[in-house]
């Protein structure tokens, strides 16, 4: 391999940009125009645009992806995580392309990639299991049937999925119709594949998972386990390496089904097999990740082993240096910095990132794909930035953790620092002797007062840019600049709120009666019509940004009157929606 197309963006483009640079392969970047100026662009050797700000019209872009490596001379493709990391389709067209996948074959995708037929392997090879369904359900009706059968509470589940996106569990048969709707839409728009399944949800369960290279030559080893149950909307926020307090025969279950899961179906590559593991010691496979985690820094720091680096090396055909099972040295945390507001719940909060002041010291580790002045774009992940903190053992890095936390200094936008900073104080997560948290913990036992961020974004504007065309030796190209730069040098330009989401950003005072957006995001169903009456906390409509759903609720009891937004629009905090009266 000689130049590798990134086909992704954020920190995750930044880190495979940097492991390319350090093994003296050139780097491709790749980006929407909301990301043009971003800190992976220049991270790479050289970087294309790919015309557009959807996802779908530029990262899930497969086509443009391809041609993008012909006209770069790439050679092999890494995908990073989320986006088309676990698309088997997509592997199999870099392939045929003539080029080096970086990543288990399509194939293995395929088989692990879709969570109906990982269960099958799982079965095959005797890995401890919870009841699910044989196959994707076809309707809400077919997971009513299953609860009936079952017990709630269940989960609904992308088959593609990951990262909490498709994921719903649902605790009462009146919820499963719009948990399933609202499933598949999630499934759908982050991995263009809407085939749901549904299994038993575990009563308080952690999440552990067991970090696995294999190598072309049929080696294969657990890095090392990770427990990431601090969850919100079953999205990992805070993970830890090694998984602490598991009992000799929980991680023998581990180590030998996720080892036993990937050698029979000839995995490659790095890829995480997950699991459920309940208080009385039940261990049951969750999923495989045929990709790279979120949460690797944290293995890469207990483990001594650069995983990007053995994906690349993997790739190459080379042997892992590994003979068996690394012992864990230290204690890691990770901490995923995300644009949300845990005093409004979680919701999203694009905006500018005016500061940007990280912290630093022993132990100290952060991974970002972004800098003061750069725009996280409601488009996309909330990820910001990852802080990885690493003691001699999980004391000292608890402490560590807590001055980094605070020495982290974020402006502009809201972001979880504060929850973290109560996270790392509270005695179910810092107990020497058992540990007190679960995947549903943050919503169910978690007491902390987080009061509303004052700077939560009110808007998700694109930043305006300018584009020419102007000719170089002949040959036409296009040329882009931010509109501020223009302006600022008397260009006449397009205003920025005509280049950005194309609502209104003013708002203006409302009577009572107006039904106001609690966030910015894009309409995704209204779920009453105008007419209908209303109470008081009741969902209206459900909104997505940042590749997530959320439901706005009536503020007042009352009859819905008219509908000011379409499903489709983009809306801004604060924006009017509907009237009630």
């Amino acid at each position: 391999m000689h130049k590798v197309l990134i086909a992704n963006r954020g920190e995750i483009a930044v880190r495979i940009a940097r492991a390319c640079n350090e093994r003296g392969i050139d780097s491709v970047a790749v980006y929407a125009d909301v990301d043009a100026d971003a800190f992976h662009v220049t991270s790479a050797t050289e970087a294309y645009a790919l015309q557009g700000n959807s996802p779908a019209d530029t990262y899930l872009n497969v086509p443009k992806l391809l041609e993008i490596a012909r006209r770069s001379g790439a050679d092999a493709v890494h995908p990073g995580y989320g986006f088309l990391s676990e698309n088997a389709d997509f592997a199999e067209l870099v392939q045929e392309s003539g080029l080096v996948w970086i990543g288990p074959s399509p194939e293995t995708i395929r088989l692990l990639g879709n969570k109906v037929t990982a269960r099958a392997v799982a079965l095959v090879v005797g890995a401890p299991l919870a009841a699910g369904s044989d196959g994707p359900v076809a309707s809400a009706e077919e997971v009513r049937e299953f609860a009936l059968q079952h017990g709630l509470p269940v989960a609904i589940k992308a088959a593609y999925g990951g990262g909490g996106r498709g994921l719903k569990v649902v605790s009462e048969l009146d919820g499963i119709e719009e948990a399933f709707d609202s499933a598949v839409r999630e499934s759908m728009a982050a991995f263009g594949r809407d085939e749901c399944f549904v299994e038993q949800f575990l009563t308080r369960p952690r999440h552990v998972e067991a970090q696995v290279l294999a190598d072309t030559h049929g080696n294969v080893v657990v890095v090392g386990t990770r427990d990431c149950s601090l969850q919100r909307r079953h999205q990992k926020l805070v993970e830890e390496a090694p998984a602490p307090f598991l009992t000799d025969d929980v991680l023998e279950q581990i180590y030998t089904s996720a080892k036993a899961i990937c050698r029979q179906a000839g995995y490659t590559s790095a890829g995480t097999v997950e699991y459920l593991v309940t208080e009385d010691g039940t261990v049951s496979f969750l999923e495989v990740n045929t990709r790279l985690q979120v949460e690797h820094p944290i293995t890469e720091e207990t483990s001594g082993i650069d995983l990007v680096q053995a994906q690349l090396a993997i790739a190459a055909g080379e042997r892992l240096e590994l003979k068996e099972d690394p012992r864990p040295g230290g204690h890691a945390f990770e901490f995923r910095i995300n644009a949300e507001d845990p005093g409004r719940g979680f919701l999203p909060s694009p905006g500018t990132l005016d500061i940007f002041e990280p912290p630093t010291g022993p132990g100290i580790r952060v991974d970002t794909g972004f800098r003061a002045g750069d725009v996280i774009p409601g488009q996309f992940d909330s990820l910001v930035a990852k802080l990885i903190v690493t003691g001699a053992d999980r004391e000292e890095a608890l402490r560590r953790a807590r001055r980094a936390l605070a020495e982290f200094k974020i402006g502009g936008i809201a972001t979880v620092l504060p929850f973290h900073q109560a996270v790392v104080n509270d005695p179910a997560f810092t107990k020497t002797d058992a540990f007190g948290v679960y995947t549903n913990w943050i919503e169910t036992a978690f007491t902390g007062a987080i009061p509303a961020n004052t700077e939560f974004s009110t808007s998700s504007t694109i930043p305006a840019r300018h584009k020419f065309s102007i000719e170089v030796d002949g040959r036409r190209v296009e040329l882009g600049l931010p509109a501020g730069l223009l302006a600022a040098s008397g260009t006449n330009t397009v205003s920025a709120a005509r280049l950005g989401d194309g609502s209104d950003a003013s708002i203006k005072e409302e009577p009572a009666a107006t039904l106001v957006s609690t966030m910015a995001g894009t309409v995704v169903k209204w779920l009453v019509s105008s007419g209908d009456e209303v109470a008081v906390g009741d969902p209206v409509l459900v909104l997505e940004a940042m590749k997530m759903e959320a439901t706005v609720a009536a503020h007042r009891s009352g009859t819905l009157g008219k509908l000011f937004v379409d499903v489709g629009s983009t809306v801004t905090q604060g924006m009017s929606l509907a009237a009630i009266s």
